[in-house]
């Protein structure tokens, strides 16, 4: 850098480096999607909702009693909504857990848009 160079432009030229390389960083780094299901023992590398599910905010892991699986099928208890086993909304689920997938970003007020499921027991 020059003599003539203002002292105000040789500060900023630090600050210009280090916005270049967090841009270059983030646009080489591998993609992390906004919404995967969190790894678990029978999917230690987690596995993704589909997006018609929901739309990148609305799914999440269910707590034990929160879905109930009963003779009319699954009945969401924050809500008290029954999803018919025979419903197209209920999916098989990739790691054996009950996941909740509903409007209003999955709130318990929600409307369920998907409900993976675990295999039925007999």
């Amino acid at each position: 850098m020059s003599a003539a160079t203002p002292r105000s432009a040789r500060a900023v030229q630090p600050v210009g480096r280090l916005m270049f390389s967090l841009f270059a960083v983030a646009m080489f780094a591998p993609a992390a999607f906004a919404h995967d299901a969190k790894p678990t023992a029978a999917k230690p590398q987690g596995w993704s909702y589909p997006f018609a599910c929901c739309a990148n905010y609305d799914c999440r892991a269910t707590h034990t009693g929160e879905v109930l699986e009963k003779p009319e099928g699954y009945v969401i208890a924050g809500t008290g909504e029954v999803v018919p086993m025979t419903d197209k909304r209920v999916k098989d689920s990739p790691d054996g857990e009950f996941h909740w997938c509903a409007h209003q970003a999955g709130l318990d007020a929600g409307k369920t848009i998907c409900l993976f499921v675990p295999p039925r027991s007999f």
